[in-house]
């Protein structure tokens, strides 16, 4: 048999790849016992270097996915942030000094005035615009008074007013004070009482 590129010469090896006949001068030896043809070890050679770029691409690509930017560091030392603060805030916050948890509404009598208009206006809206016939109604739903405290609504005069709704005042202001009067519509003001509570 003669070689496929040398007709003159004897074929002594066969291509691997294409089993075409081959000279010494052409066979090439690519792994011990094993002879490629020129052409088709060049073929081999180009797809073994596409095959590792795109093997290193790959490589590359992957390192790339598992790499932190600075983005991915903002967002965890941002989160971190959030979930302390939130924790603090819920957890970890001081307590009300005992002046400010605490108010005597016995002293403080247009404290209670005000907050038990705000009860009462909360009252309204929450069962359709109906105003309560007595300010005890508006425990504990409404107003958080505990024991002793409920007595303290006996500080304030209470009516139902079919012009304005209602009207809520203390029953008997400091002397010399004007009196206030909250109603559903405002405020009223009353002139100063000479005799008050002594």
């Amino acid at each position: 048999m003669q070689c496929k590129y040398h007709p003159e010469r004897k074929a002594e090896f066969f291509c691997a790849s294409c089993n075409a006949p081959l000279c010494k001068e052409c066979a090439e030896e690519v792994k011990p016992g094993s002879y490629l043809c020129f052409q088709c070890a060049m073929i081999q050679s180009v797809s073994e270097i596409g095959t590792s770029i795109k093997e290193k691409r790959e490589q590359e690509e992957k390192k790339k996915k598992k790499r932190w930017g600075p983005f991915q560091y903002f967002v965890i030392v941002s989160s971190v942030l959030i979930l302390v603060m939130w924790g603090y805030i819920i957890f970890g916050g001081q307590e009300l000094p005992a002046t400010i948890a605490t108010v005597d509404y016995g002293k403080q009598g247009r404290v209670l005035l005000f907050m038990v208009d705000g009860a009462v206006k909360r009252y309204a809206h929450y069962e359709r615009n109906k105003y309560p016939e007595k300010l005890t109604d508006l425990i504990p739903k409404y107003v958080s008074l505990e024991g002793e405290q409920i007595l303290h609504l006996k500080q304030l005069l209470y009516q139902l007013d079919p012009k304005v709704g209602y009207r809520l005042s203390l029953a008997s202001p400091q002397p010399g004070e004007m009196n206030v009067i909250l109603t559903s519509k405002g405020v009223e003001y009353t002139a100063p009482s000479e005799e008050g509570a002594k």
